[in-house]
């Protein structure tokens, strides 16, 4: 049994996967320094420059390069440090790594992990704390992976690693010094499987359906609940794309009713793509679908309105509480 913070868990996953494959190569800002969470700590220094590159200050250069490199038989890692920088590269996510396998019919693939670092950042105004993962969801051709986790960070970077295709991963900000205890670390660790989401907590009365940090808050609005005699089943989507739809679907023809919670902004957010589809789905059709989300508003510096631009248990709980006493769908 180990104590492992969420930074370690990616940084031990790299190492196992460098140490494995001579084809892995990070590139990034400061990342010969460890980077800006430590989660880069100690990988220049066993590996050398010419695996663990420190960039110049252009994503777009960045993933361009990258985009090159998988093409000719590299598995790069690109850091982009926050998810808002990574837009000053989107024409080489969205253009060139995401479309490269079907344009070409196959004859090359883009083995490219882009770690993009999301959500609501303490005191980091709207330019650094931004979810995004709904424009990359979006784009045919990507897989989009959100770990909640230390553990989930470790095996899922690695499956990521392993894909064969270009992965958006999204690593929550103020994650980074979460930690897990863990059986086996890190060699007995097992594999994960993109596409596969977890039931955190069984529940029969309503189904929370969460990823990365909104995890959290889920599972304290669900020990809540439960102390008002609200059962609620905890999922973690883990992977947005592909999303596990059967397990999904399967809880909510248990519960009766769903209520998505995500950190992004709720307008055209990935909640509304899951409830479309479980109310288009006849099994779940005439069930109570709900979704929850952050104000369509950019996150304020001031410390007295990031509050209203971020997910809170008690909120969770409140809403909830609503789906649960309001009539049942005929």
């Amino acid at each position: 049994m180990a104590l492992v913070s969420y930074a370690q868990a990616a940084q031990q996953a790299l190492a196992l996967e460098m140490q494995q494959h001579d084809d892995v190569v990070l590139m990034g800002e400061d990342i010969g320094r460890g980077g800006v969470f430590g989660q880069y700590a100690g990988l220049q220094a066993n590996y050398g420059v010419q695996r663990v590159m420190d960039t110049p200050i252009s994503e777009a250069a960045i993933v361009g390069v990258a985009v090159g490199m998988a093409l000719t038989g590299t598995r790069p890692v690109v850091e982009l440090r926050v998810m808002d920088f990574a837009l000053c590269a989107i024409d080489e996510i969205v253009n060139q790594a995401a479309k490269n396998r079907f344009m070409f019919g196959g004859q090359g693939r883009v083995p490219v992990v882009m770690r993009m670092p999301i959500g609501v950042w303490t005191g980091s105004a709207a330019q650094h704390s931004q979810s995004l993962e709904s424009w990359f969801v979006h784009v045919p051709g990507l897989v989009v992976v959100a770990p909640a986790t230390p553990l989930d960070n470790h095996v899922l970077l690695r499956a990521a690693l392993r894909s064969g295709d270009p992965v958006v991963y999204l690593e929550h900000k103020e994650l980074w010094a979460s930690q897990q205890e863990v059986t086996g670390w890190p060699e007995q660790v097992s594999d994960a499987e993109l596409g596969a989401a977890k039931v955190r907590r069984e529940g029969s009365d309503v189904t929370l359906v969460a990823w990365s940090r909104a995890l959290t808050q889920c599972l304290e609005a669900a020990d809540t609940l439960n102390a008002q005699g609200v059962s609620a089943e905890v999922i973690d989507l883990r992977t947005l794309w592909p999303w596990d739809k059967g397990r999904v679907m399967r809880s909510v023809e248990k519960t009766g009713r769903l209520l998505v919670v995500h950190e992004a902004v709720q307008v055209a957010g990935l909640g509304a793509e899951i409830v479309a589809t479980l109310a288009a789905h006849a099994t779940t059709r005439g069930k109570a679908l709900h979704r929850m989300g952050a104000p369509r508003v950019p996150v304020a510096y001031s410390p007295a309105l990031e509050p209203l631009a971020r997910l809170h248990s008690q909120a969770i709980v409140k809403r909830v509480n609503e789906i649960i006493q309001s009539p049942p769908l005929v």
